[in-house]
């Protein structure tokens, strides 16, 4: 059986050269950071030596990177001490962000009683700027939390624009890039973010390794007590090992940015035009198929397949050893329709089975050609 994983979007296979680094730290270097002695003394070392590495990356101070469990963590940080400590009154957000934060905004309007506005989207998911800008001249102390890459459709925020336009209004800016760190380049001097939520697994590195980028004299406060750790913003031994494998990963992927994007988006422009000629119908969902307007590394798409069928598509898939997903992997198990999907697709198409294929450097044409044919064959049968 054939085993094809477009699924990338979800995680990511880990580089060998990752898994090299990582497993001679946690050979050799088992030191715990905070300890004083010569083993401890050696792990801070390495510890310290790739926040440098990594804040380079995003042209930032070194103090400004805090180690987190991972972006769902990072973006729990930045809104609950913003409304916490900060005084924030009101979150302005969208309806198709991740439920890392959706999730917890919910939770703290329920805490905290706060306002919580939603931008408007254009028909295809795309956030109305006149709009935002209108949110954010109301009174009030206000945070906007819009991801930089939406993980299921791959449309992409203009950040600066949004960062510009929260400068403008005093307002801070929150932003999800759990999709784009690894695969674009962020400048934080000229995009004028105030926090930033980063994920390794999603960029070829460790599962529970990320960061939060944190602009120094935020005032951030921490979420999670009982050490001093992370200058005080994160309680807790720090995992060593996740660290070095995400600087790793995090040097490998700019290392090799410009040949990879170039593979992987001529990769995805061959999926689409491969759909588009074998199986007529597609509809794309939000501007996946639209390779300046979304990420190069994932596709959408709503598939000419009649209700009764959807049920069994990606029980079909998962038997010829095609791995891909529905939406985001974080809500795998329901049986609800994607929150993202029902923003952007009229009911017709809601009836259809959509499909997020996500790739890698490590797909082939040879791999998607037989994706296409046994969606051919599938929607034949």
């Amino acid at each position: 059986m054939k085993n094809i994983y477009l699924d990338s979007a979800a995680t990511t296979q880990l580089r060998p050269e990752v898994i090299e680094k990582m497993a001679e730290v946690l050979q050799n270097n088992y030191g715990n950071a905070s300890s004083t002695h010569s083993f401890g003394r050696s792990a801070k070392s390495i510890m310290e030596q790739c926040r440098k590495n990594i804040a380079a990356y995003f042209n930032v101070a070194a103090s400004e990177i805090v180690f987190t469990s991972g972006g769902t963590e990072a973006d729990n940080l930045a809104l609950r001490s913003a409304v916490r400590d900060l005084g924030v009154t009101e979150i302005i957000t969208s309806k198709i962000e991740h439920h890392a934060v959706l999730h917890t905004v919910e939770q703290l309007k329920n805490e905290y009683n706060i306002k919580v506005s939603y931008v408007q989207l254009d028909e295809k998911g795309t956030v109305d700027y006149t709009h935002l800008e209108g949110l954010l001249q109301t009174e009030g102390k206000k945070l906007v939390s819009l991801m930089h890459i939406n993980n299921e459709i791959g449309n992409i925020l203009d950040l600066k624009r949004v960062a510009d336009l929260c400068k403008a209004n005093d307002a801070l800016f929150q932003t999800d890039t759990v999709q784009s760190v690894g695969h674009y380049h962020i400048d934080l001097q000229d995009i004028q973010v105030d926090f930033l939520a980063a994920s390794a697994h999603k960029f070829h590195g460790p599962k529970g390794g990320g960061f939060c980028f944190v602009r120094k004299e935020s005032g951030l406060k921490p979420l999670i007590f009982g050490g001093e750790q992370e200058r005080g913003y994160r309680a807790g031994t720090e995992c060593l090992h996740n660290i070095v494998g995400m600087d790793e990963a995090l040097r490998l992927s700019y290392l090799n940015l410009e040949e990879e994007r170039k593979s992987i988006k001529a990769l995805k422009q061959y999926f689409i035009d491969s759909l588009n000629a074998k199986l007529p119908g597609c509809h794309f969902n939000g501007y996946s198929s639209d390779l300046e307007k979304s990420t190069y590394t994932l596709v959408n798409v709503c598939l000419p397949l009649p209700p009764e069928k959807a049920v069994m598509l990606q029980f079909q898939l998962d038997l010829k050893g095609i791995a891909c997903s529905k939406g985001s992997a974080c809500q795998s198990g329901s049986s609800m329709q994607s929150h993202v999907l029902t923003q952007v697709l009229p009911e017709d198409l809601l009836q259809r089975p959509s499909v997020r294929f996500s790739f890698s450097k490590y797909n082939t044409q040879e791999e998607i050609d037989y994706v296409v044919d046994t969606l051919c064959e599938f929607a034949k049968s």
